[in-house]
């Protein structure tokens, strides 16, 4: 347990060091979409036309492109992105059972 007299309080001398993010820094996810939607020049693999595709287009084709190729990771992640991940269904079925089956109703009235 810790000693009163090693406690202090928060005052204007005595201040926590300032460990937190810096103020205006961003944080993964802003940085990550930045750089998702950078746009390059190039071919498309599906159609052979030169398109403005960000950089999150020509990840979807690269999985597309694997799971084409067999990858049954890619094809699940692709169905999952377009139709959303299935839910875990639990088959719950209720068998009305007594909760003590060696007493009869005969039992029950001695």
């Amino acid at each position: 347990m810790a000693r009163e007299d090693n406690l202090k309080k928060f005052t204007s001398e005595y201040q926590p060091k300032n460990n937190g993010r810096p103020k205006g820094s961003k944080n993964r996810s802003t940085i990550a979409k930045r750089w998702l939607s950078v746009e390059q020049n190039l071919k498309n693999p599906l159609t052979s036309e030169l398109e403005d595709m960000s950089q999150e287009d020509l990840m979807t084709l690269a999985l597309i492109k694997k799971a084409r190729e067999g990858d049954t990771q890619a094809y699940q992640k692709l169905m999952d992105s377009a139709y959303g991940a299935p839910l875990q269904q639990i088959e719950q079925t209720n068998i009305e059972q007594p909760l003590f089956p060696d007493v009869t109703e005969d039992d029950s009235d001695k």
